[in-house]
């Protein structure tokens, strides 16, 4: 044996002198044998020791005497081997009885060397071949639970990227995201901010989709931090936002602020570009596992790639809804959404009216001042428009200096109020275009169609096209209701 190496330890159960001067003579200095005496046998104390007997030799006369619950007791030490020792005079034992009692061998005395070295031999072997059976038992069952979470983790992942792919609106996607999460942990919100990657030294402007519901205080709070967010992980100053809403709802007592939770923002990037941040808003307790983070990073990669589909999405969308210019909608929108409307006025039997704007003398400015101060009128008017009409009013570019504005729910005599009081504010505004200033004025033709009528789209234009004409007839800068709007259908 090694200096510094302990002697391997060995249990005896009520040997006489002759046994244990054999087993220690036969064994050498390598072991170390514990003779407990038949009135002193190991109890509680000895058996929750860390150190366990790789063997334990006892007599049939001792294992026969002992009380079932003691026996019981010796059996569940599953690391040590016993081996029976059988006295001359006593009569041999049932090998089924033994097997059963759990003992490794049977010896008979007298002890020799031989004996003794097999028996150990057998008890070390079989201790190995346990050893190696617990090893191989450990590792398998650790390998099924990592093949479990690995398989949670992609059926996660797999949610995450149906769920997000499947949808082309980024509020749709945030929304869906909330519920998604929350398989992996507690999430109370999800938010994000996106922003055009621009210059060095260049302002951005960033869009930001917020929770609906937020009281105004939280919703200020949530605002701040994000472009604080935009500032810190792409190094662009925020110029300019808009406000969106994500389609969660959720329970209005679970939308806190930034400090409500714990906050996670993690940057959104495609093709090496930073392009967004996703905030997730998270319960104060949790603390993040190596492998939760992980998937949570593989997940906001998926969700990166469908954000980012969905904000190309929509930009190709505008582009092809809007006149690229003023970014009111196009003739061809407004087509759409007037059959629309159309439809739905005679369905629930609602008033619609129609607003036709044409800028008066608008070729003047043109001529007077440039092209470039030209589009600069027609940007502003449709700022004014934006800033006066409602959001289910429809604003769109007729064509050329002409806009369109459709406004359901309104009556004839509202509408020529809303036009007469945009037509004031046109006139009010003073353009200012390399230090000179300016004015214009509009010309509003105004139709409308009542409850029950059946007319068809091009009638109301017809209309207001007619009354616009009159208004420039009569020295423009006026507004003029047409005289025969569709009267009620009669039945």
């Amino acid at each position: 044996m090694k200096r510094g190496e302990r002697p391997e330890l060995l249990w005896g159960f009520g040997l006489n002198s002759i046994e244990v001067g054999k087993i220690k003579d036969s064994l050498g200095p390598g072991f170390f044998l514990r003779n407990f005496s038949e009135r002193s046998l190991p109890g509680e104390k000895e058996l929750l020791q860390p150190e366990k007997p790789s063997a334990t030799w006892i007599p049939l006369r001792v294992w026969n005497e002992l009380p079932e619950a003691r026996r019981e007791a010796y059996r569940k030490l599953e690391s040590t081997q016993r081996i029976l020792i059988q006295d001359e005079s006593e009569k041999n034992v049932d090998l089924e009885s033994v097997l059963e009692d759990g003992f490794l061998a049977v010896i008979n005395s007298p002890l020799t060397t031989s004996k003794v070295q097999d028996a150990l031999f057998r008890a070390k072997e079989v201790a190995g071949l346990y050893g190696d059976l617990y090893r191989m038992t450990e590792e398998i069952i650790m390998e099924r639970e990592l093949l479990s979470r690995k398989t949670e983790q992609l059926m996660f992942l797999n949610t995450v990227l149906s769920n997000a792919t499947e949808r082309l609106e980024v509020s749709d996607i945030l929304g869906q995201a909330v519920e998604d999460l929350k398989l992996l942990l507690p999430v109370l919100s999800v938010q994000g901010v996106f922003w055009d990657v621009v210059p060095a030294e260049a302002k951005t402007e960033a869009e930001i989709f917020i929770n609906p519901g937020l009281i105004p205080a939280v919703q200020e709070e949530w605002i701040e931090f994000m472009i604080g967010s935009v500032t810190k992980l792409s190094g662009i100053e925020v110029g300019g936002y808009k406000i969106s809403e994500t389609t969660h709802v959720g329970d209005a007592s679970m939308c806190y602020g930034p400090t409500g939770g714990r906050v996670l923002a993690l940057p959104l990037i495609t093709r090496g570009e930073k392009f967004g941040c996703l905030v997730m808003l998270c319960d104060k307790s949790v603390r993040l596992a190596k492998d939760q983070v992980s998937t949570l990073n593989a997940a906001v990669n998926h969700l990166s790639l469908a954000l980012n589909n969905a904000l190309m999405f929509t930009k190709i969308k505008t582009r092809a809804d809007r006149d690229g210019l003023t970014r009111v909608y196009n003739r061809r929108s407004f087509d759409e959404r007037l059959v629309e409307e159309l439809r739905r006025h005679q369905r629930h039997g609602m008033d619609l009216s129609l607003l036709m704007i044409d800028l008066d003398y608008f070729k003047r400015v043109n001529d007077t001042y440039g092209h470039i101060a030209g589009d600069l009128v027609l940007e502003t008017t449709a700022r004014i428009f934006e800033e006066t009409f409602r959001t289910t009013d429809f604003i769109a570019r007729y064509g050329g200096e002409e806009f369109v504005i459709l406004l359901p729910h309104t009556k004839v005599d509202q509408a020529e109020m809303l036009a007469e009081r945009i037509r004031e504010k046109i006139e009010s505004h003073t353009m200012s275009y390399r230090d000179v200033d300016f004015k214009v004025t509009a010309s509003i033709g105004v139709s409308s169609i009542r409850p029950g009528s059946l007319a068809k789209g091009a009638e109301i234009v017809r209309k207001a096209d007619e009354a616009l004409y009159k208004a420039k007839k009569q020295g423009r800068n006026k507004v003029v209701v047409s005289s025969s709007s569709a009267r009620l259908r009669v039945v």
